[in-house]
Formats: C-alpha cells, structure tokens, sequence
C-alpha cells in the first residue's frame, strides 16, 4: 500500500484559493477513481472536485468553512500502489442562491440591514515591513484585490481573522490607518467589527448566530466592494407596456414561450448603441473608463443556496426566441448546480427583476466594477389619462441605478428614455433586429 496526497488543483484563471464548502467523503471512506470528495467555492463558482483515483480516505485536511490554497494538500488516501494521480477534472456549480426571482430572478438592491450583536475589536499594530519575501498570506480573491485597489501590501496586513486569515476590513483598517487597524467608518460614523463567533440557538434565547460564509459571504463582499467604490444615483420612470403585453400575447399564441425578460434585453442592447458608455466598467488602476463592443449580460436567478448571476452572452446577435432559451437553461443549469464556469462570468451589464414582488421601484446596486444596472418591476393595470381620457393601461416602472463618478445624469436619464421607447412600441424593437 502506498500513500498519495491530493493537493488542490488549479480550478481556474487567476484562482489561487477557495472556501471549503462541503466535505462529500470523511476518513475510513473507501473511494473509487473520479468519486466527489469535496465542494470548493471560489470567486468566480462552485467546484465539486473528484478523486483522481480509487483508494481510502486517511484524512481531510481542513473542516467546512475554511480557505483551501490551490496546490496545498486537501486530502491523504491510502492507495494500491505509488505514482502521480491524473489531473482531477472539476465540474463547476453555480453558487446556491437564496430566494430569487428574474426574467427568471432577481438582483440584490439596497436595504436595511438587521440589527446584530456586534463586538468591537481592539486596534492591532501592523506587523514589522523590514522584509516580507516569503510572507505567506491567508487572504480570499477579493480581498487580495481589495488590496491591490488600496496600493496595499496584504503581507503586511496583520489577519484577524480565523486562523489569521486577512479579511476587508483588516486591508480597509491598514490603508485608512497609517498601519493600525481600524473599525472603520460611513459617514463619518465609526463601523464596529463583528466577532466570527457561532452559538447554536437554544430555548427561549433571543439571538442566534449563524456563521457567514459560502455563496452569501461572497455577496456580502460584492456589496461591500459596490459601496466602498460606487458613487450611485438611481433614476426611475414609469413604462406603458400595454403594446409590449398584446405582441408577447400573440408570440405565445404561436406556439413560442417567452417571458418579458428578452424584449428588455434586446431593448437595452438597442439602447445602448446610442449611449455606449452605459455598457462599460471603471479601471480605477488605469484610470479609463472601458467600453464593452460586447453586450453579456448577467441576471440574477434565485437558487436554494442564494443568488446567483448567470451571463446570457452576445444578446444582440441572439434572437428573441434564441434569449428566451438560453435564459431558460441557465436558469436551470443554475438551480440545479450545474452551470458551466462560462456561464457565470463575462457581464458587461447586470439586470434585475424582481418579478412579481417588483414593488414600486427599487435603488438597485450597480455591480462593481460595471457602471450600471437596470431594475424592472411588476406590470399592473393602471388608469391613466391618455387624449384627456382615464384608461387603463398595463405600467411597469423602470429603475436604473449609475456610478456618478463615469456616467452623469443627463445620460443616465436618457438611457432609461431610450429602453422605454423601445419597450412602449415593441414594432421599433422588431425594426432594430432586422
């Protein structure tokens, strides 16, 4: 008998760590070749990662909810002989998402956070700078890029998290502190830290703490990076849909299933062809502004674990028909956990729908580092005065939300105009895809 550590492969362009999420196998576990024998989350998905080989689990290294660095040692198996294993294959899964909606789902918005018991941490002196060649760092994606936005050495950051790991706000309390950590602040109001402290809940308590980590962990670091970057406004206006509703009526009469979802997209596609610079992200270390010739465009789809945004690629060389299936099968794929790593990455643009439960409007948050996105609400039969009558027409409001710093207000205005157009009279929209 032999014994073969498996390291943590490579899973993907410019990953060098990811979140344990799940353990599929435990020590005495007899495995067989190509077996699941863990959950990996990463920032751009969720890997399942097999064995490359058949043999006995000896060891896991690593419990659920800590950080796996890419060619560290993740599992020991006893084996018939000796030898390098084969590369293991990764099957990619879209991170769960908690309850959603859209053209299938939906996109996170701003709101209230609830109250939570939270305990200051006292300030940490930075670690000596003399010579940090070799330093190690426990640290995720995003933070290590938080750092780099901050022209921040994160081995110089003293972690305060678990097993030391680095975390935001450790970066966020080195850049603002001259080398001290902080609490830091919003509105010029001290934000005290959070203990990563878990108890189960017990009768008659009247708290519970549930450990933060996996799919929602990764979006609270999305909206962080959003707020500590983004200077938004949001725009809204009401849309007359009743044309667009009587030519979706007639497409599904001919046998062709199709939601609104597609007409928006192809709307916002031909509206962005007057505003180009709506299609686009901010290259802070650059200092340009990037305009995208492609338009991919990420949609927020509701799964048991979370949210999670799939990418419809080249929605303007799609058909109508052609969106609606694709927005079809990633849904599925995603709520399932079968999505293809390319099939959540690439977005120019982000879309939120929140379906029936659409509200009024909302102040959508833009996804960082892209300047816009787009929210649609809930269509309902509305009097309005049209030729000095009261009528009744089927309205939806339209939400866009911008980053300031890249695309003034005049231009966010007359992007929403120009999908509304498009929107009210469904005939331009067909016109525009000839």
């Amino acid at each position: 008998m032999a014994t073969f550590e498996f390291k943590l492969p490579d899973i993907g362009e410019g990953v060098v760590e990811g979140e344990i999420m799940k353990w599929l196998v435990k020590p005495g576990d007899i495995l067989v070749e190509d077996q699941p024998m863990v959950e990996v989350m990463t920032d751009k998905a969720t890997v399942t990662i097999p064995s490359p080989r058949a043999g006995k689990v000896m060891k896991t290294v690593g419990k659920e909810g800590s950080i796996a660095k890419v060619h560290e040692v993740l599992v020991v198996l006893e084996t018939e002989g000796a030898g390098s294993a084969k590369p293991a294959p990764a099957a990619v899964t879209p991170a769960p998402a908690a309850a959603k909606s859209n053209g299938a789902s939906e996109t996170p918005v701003r709101a209230t956070p609830a109250p939570v018991v939270a305990a200051p941490r006292a300030p940490t002196p930075a670690p000596p700078s003399a010579n940090l060649e070799g330093v190690k760092v426990l640290a995720t994606p995003a933070t290590r890029r938080l750092a780099r936005e901050l022209d921040v050495d994160i081995r110089g950051v003293r972690g305060t998290g678990e097993a030391g790991r680095v975390t935001m706000e450790d970066v966020r309390g080195f850049a603002g502190g001259a080398g001290v950590q902080s609490t830091g602040t919003y509105n010029s109001q001290p934000i005290p830290q959070l203990r990563a402290v878990s108890s189960p809940a017990t009768p008659g308590a009247l708290e519970e703490r549930i450990p933060v980590r996996g799919l929602r962990k990764k979006i609270a670091e999305k909206m962080a990076l959003s707020e500590a970057h983004v200077v938004p406004f949001t725009f809204v206006e009401e849309c007359d849909v009743t044309a667009l509703a009587e030519a979706r009526e007639r497409i599904t009469k001919s046998g062709i299933e199709v939601t609104y979802l597609p007409f928006v997209m192809k709307a916002i596609v031909a509206a962005m062809k007057k505003h180009p610079t709506i299609n686009a992200s901010y290259d802070e270390q650059a200092n340009e502004l990037v305009v995208k010739r492609a338009y991919h465009f990420g949609i927020g789809v509701a799964t048991d674990a979370g949210l999670t945004v799939v990418v419809v690629h080249d929605v303007d060389k799609r058909s109508i028909r052609d969106v609606s299936a694709e927005l079809k099968r990633l849904s599925a794929d995603a709520r399932a956990s079968k999505s293809k790593i390319e099939d959540v990455q690439g977005s120019t643009f982000t879309i939120t729908s929140l379906g029936a439960q659409g509200g009024v409007l909302a102040t959508p948050v833009v996804n960082y580092p892209e300047v816009a996105i787009l929210g649609i609400h809930k269509i309902k039969e509305t009097p309005v005065v049209r030729n000095g009558q009261i009528v009744i027409r089927k309205m939806m409001n339209v939400s866009g939300s911008f980053d300031h710093r890249m695309i003034d207000g005049h231009v966010g205005a007359a992007f929403i105009y120009e999908v509304i157009k498009y929107l009210e009279d469904p005939n331009l929209l067909f016109v525009e895809m000839v």
